[in-house]
């Protein structure tokens, strides 16, 4: 009988907070709790530890301080993006163009603005998660304000061209100059799931707004930032204080701020042996999971992926099942489809793709992180094919 161990695999759903940066918060959890907005010592203190932490930020992305405005988490850094914007600007553009398989802190905004009377073009992708370049500059209008389009998938792990993306951007940009048009045009890009192993230097990437938070590179819950050059102006979401340059109201989270700066900087500094070193072990189970297990699919770009990323879709069962019998292994994973007491509801992002629904309802996503072993990827393997033969025997459904 296989020994329990317990595993964890779900790395793209929240991680730990890695030593170095518990070290860079701890002055904050203590004696630095004055509010940074004070101007006593207690308060200058706390101020501070929170310009250190822009700074430091700063220095990652290759941009200003005054450019990095800190948020609760990369979801509301895409809300304020993208109404941010759509509403600051609205009196000059009313259309916005961004995927079909972003994160659901797009596409809700975008529906919301569509329901005050925006025009919003979802992207199709290719079976891949790709974005067309060419279909995109298609659908840009002289209205059009802003593109967002997601770094890296936070399902698939698809990696999109996003640096190709700003310079054709930039040169639209340059084409309405010429013909006197004033609308602008911005750029955003989630790269919550990007940090660590791709480039975040946003002048490389020719965006002009940027997503991050700390869950996703080894910082605390709970703090995330946005990205915002200098130039574009953003109409808040809340109102009631000054911080952040009257852009993100609310006492800093001092300590998540000066965490995130820290995890910002180790991630980058680790991402290529890191990126190296995943992307082989990567490899190494997908082809053991594609050679051992009849009937699974591998879902997102076989190479333009994440080095952390497999994401599957295993046929004849249903996600749910999965998950319940590797935690009764002890192993943490996830699924692209979401199941309440009312409804079961296929992933967008694999539906995108143009699969059938039952290969949504049997996907599962197993990503990896910095402490991931060979050892623990042998591991699953012994339990999981056997878990699959047990599901797919109590199935009804035959999906070959």
């Amino acid at each position: 009988m296989t020994k329990k161990r317990l595993v964890y695999f779900d790395h793209a759903a929240a991680t730990y907070i890695d030593r170095p940066v518990r070290r860079a918060m701890r002055p904050c959890l203590n004696r630095v709790y004055g509010n940074a907005g004070s101007l006593h010592s207690f308060g200058r203190m706390a101020k501070n530890y929170l310009d250190g932490a822009r700074q430091q930020i700063a220095g990652v992305l290759k941009a200003q301080p005054t450019e990095i405005v800190f948020t609760g988490s990369g979801s509301e850094s895409d809300n304020l993006a993208l109404l941010g914007v759509a509403r600051r600007y609205a009196s000059q553009g009313r259309h916005l163009i961004t995927s079909q398989i972003e994160h659901k802190a797009i596409q809700q905004p975008a529906r919301r603005l569509m329901a005050d009377g925006f025009e919003v073009d979802f992207l199709p992708v290719d079976q891949s998660g790709l974005v067309s370049i060419d279909q995109l500059i298609g659908r840009l209008t002289d209205q059009t304000t802003l593109v967002s389009i997601i770094y890296a998938n936070n399902e698939i792990g698809t990696i999109e061209p996003i640096a190709e993306i700003g310079h054709q951007l930039a040169k639209v940009r340059a084409d309405r100059r010429q013909r006197g048009i004033k609308t602008p045009l911005f750029f955003h890009t989630d790269a919550c799931q990007a940090a660590g192993y791709l480039d975040l230097e946003v002048d490389d990437l020719g965006v002009d707004l940027l997503t991050l938070n700390g869950s996703k590179v080894y910082g605390a819950k709970g703090v995330g930032l946005l990205y915002v050059r200098s130039g574009v102006e953003l109409q808040p979401l809340a109102f009631g204080g000054d911080q952040e340059g009257g852009r993100r109201p609310g006492t800093e989270n001092i300590a998540g701020a000066v965490g995130l700066g820290a995890a910002l900087e180790l991630a980058q500094d680790l991402k290529d042996d890191e990126s190296e070193r995943e992307t082989q072990l990567r490899d190494y189970f997908i082809e053991r999971l594609l050679s051992q297990i009849p009937q699974v699919v591998l879902n997102g770009h076989p190479r333009h992926r994440l080095p952390n990323n497999i994401n599957i879709s295993v046929l004849g069962i249903e996600g749910e099942a999965m998950l319940l019998w590797l935690d009764h292994y002890g192993i943490a994973a996830s699924t692209g489809s979401a199941c309440d007491s009312e409804r079961l509801e296929p992933s967008h992002v694999i539906t995108a793709l143009g699969r059938p629904h039952q290969y949504a309802h049997g996907s599962l996503r197993l990503t990896l992180g910095r402490r991931s072993t060979k050892r623990e990827v042998d591991y699953f393997m012994s339990v999981f094919p056997g878990i699959v033969k047990k599901l797919r025997g109590m199935s009804a459904v035959n999906y070959e």
